[in-house]
């Protein structure tokens, strides 16, 4: 698939997804065995549910049986990427109490949506995941939750409470939305554990929470705020939020002023070229900058200051898209350390300390230009080490990795698609938490060149314990 394929794919990071499609009645007509005792599994806190028993879990069978949403995992994963089956069990969708209404699916109108996954053949594990970007409570079935239910493990997922490019709209003060993010993972961990243990008659043994970009800020934020609940995380290149910085309000307004004058050429292009850099983007990441400033960079930075920072642009709601700088407050001119303390303490609501409580694995792409490593993970990590929890934490920099795999479709020769690096990470928390074997010290995993695995290796293999 070239760029072009590859930008149309990725366009539904910024639309509202579509609403999930009917389920076929034919999917209940299952075994007693299969089905047993749904009548008796409910949701503790649940406004709404639905009990379903389909023949297949994961996206072999869910998106025609209508059991998932495949809008709103398009563009995430790779093409290529195998897609586990055989995996029959009981599906609870629903929704918890709310008072916004931006998710559509199933023609609920009604956020907190969340599905939870119940696997006939258990393995006495439960996976819980919040969705990436601002998408919905389907967004992780293609990356994670075929996986890991094909592995034996529950799955449970949460649209986080507000979703789509308006999800600023939620709460009554800047931040509460995200603050909900956090909220909505705590409150779906809770009641999955109940129904888990009412579904096979004991607790899960294990507990682990991972996610994507907006879903790896809110495995990292569970960790340090609810060690309880969990025996340990996977953080997919997680957002950051730090009240002094950086933080995408930081990074992303250089590359909206810069960018198109080093698109332009001319005389300004070599001194706009440094500046980007000087931002966090990485030299090597170049051929990546086109595509992001039309799809990522400006609605990204102009939905997140509105929650966060309202004011700045009055009662214009979000800015004004692709302004250019000197227009009256562009988001291409926004300095986030010149901004009123509120704004930072709004940010400080929702920041990130460092103070893991219970063990995480971090994984990044060198080559991530919507959060550049510099500015992100790297970050965290020192935050780690610094709040003295480094022996719970390893992380892995992963060369030519970038923030959505789909890209790795349209650059095969270029990138590494981080799905297969995810699941080893995940693998290796397992094992560091049944055997108490530790994984390999943090480093950077080099993409194989010359002699290393092919190109349909890249989709299947990342090991972690060795560089190329």
């Amino acid at each position: 698939m070239g760029a072009a394929g590859a930008a149309a794919l990725l366009l539904t990071l910024t639309t509202v997804p579509a609403s999930a499609g009917r389920r076929s009645d034919a999917t209940a007509q299952s075994s007693a065995g299969h089905c047993a005792r749904t009548a008796a599994l409910k949701v503790p806190g649940a406004e709404r549910q639905e009990v379903a028993c389909p023949g297949e879990l994961t996206t072999a069978g869910t998106v025609a049986s209508g059991h998932t949403d495949q809008a709103d995992w398009a563009g995430l994963t790779p093409a290529g990427l195998a897609t586990p089956s055989g995996v029959p069990g009981i599906q609870i969708d629903g929704y918890f109490p709310d008072d916004s209404a931006g998710n559509t699916n199933h023609g609920w109108n009604h956020d907190s949506q969340f599905v939870i996954r119940l696997p006939d053949h258990w393995n006495g594990g439960l996976v819980v995941a919040g969705s990436p970007g601002v998408r919905e409570q389907y967004a992780n079935d293609r990356a994670i939750s075929d996986w890991v239910l094909s592995r034996g493990y529950a799955f449970a997922s949460t649209d986080k409470g507000n979703t789509s490019a308006g999800f600023h709209r939620d709460g009554n003060e800047p931040g509460d939305a995200i603050a909900e993010w956090n909220d909505r993972v705590t409150q779906l961990t809770r009641a999955a554990r109940a129904v888990t243990t009412q579904r096979y008659h004991r607790p899960p043994s294990r507990t682990l929470v991972t996610g994507m970009s907006n879903g790896g800020y809110l495995v990292r934020w569970q960790l340090e705020n609810h060690p309880e609940l969990y025996d340990g995380g996977v953080d997919w290149e997680g957002t950051l939020w730090r009240s002094r910085g950086p933080n995408l309000l930081t990074f992303l307004p250089p590359a909206l002023r810069s960018y198109p004058v080093y698109a332009a050429g001319g005389p300004g292009a070599r001194e706009a070229h440094r500046r980007m850099l000087a931002a966090g983007y990485p030299a090597g990441s170049e051929f990546l900058w086109p595509f992001h400033h039309q799809y990522y960079w400006d609605l990204t930075q102009r939905i997140h200051r509105e929650e966060l920072d309202p004011g700045y642009d009055g009662a214009t709601e979000a800015g004004t898209p692709f302004c250019a700088p000197g227009t009256p407050a562009c988001d291409a001119d926004y300095d986030y350390a010149a901004r009123p303390r509120e704004v930072h303490g709004a940010v400080g609501r929702i920041a990130l300390t460092g103070r893991i409580g219970k063990p995480l694995i971090t994984l990044h792409g060198t080559l991530d230009v919507l959060l550049p490593i510099g500015r992100d993970s790297d970050v965290y990590a020192r935050m780690v080490r610094a709040a003295g929890r480094g022996g719970l934490f390893r992380y892995y920099r992963i060369e030519g990795g970038t923030h959505v795999d789909s890209l790795y479709d349209a650059f095969p020769d270029r990138l590494r698609p981080l799905t297969p690096c995810h699941r080893s990470a995940f693998t290796a928390l397992e094992i560091w938490l049944e055997r108490g074997t530790e994984p390999a010290p943090s480093h950077t995993v080099a993409r194989p060149h010359g002699g290393g695995p092919g190109a349909a290796d890249l989709l299947t293999d990342c090991p972690l314990h060795r560089s190329w």
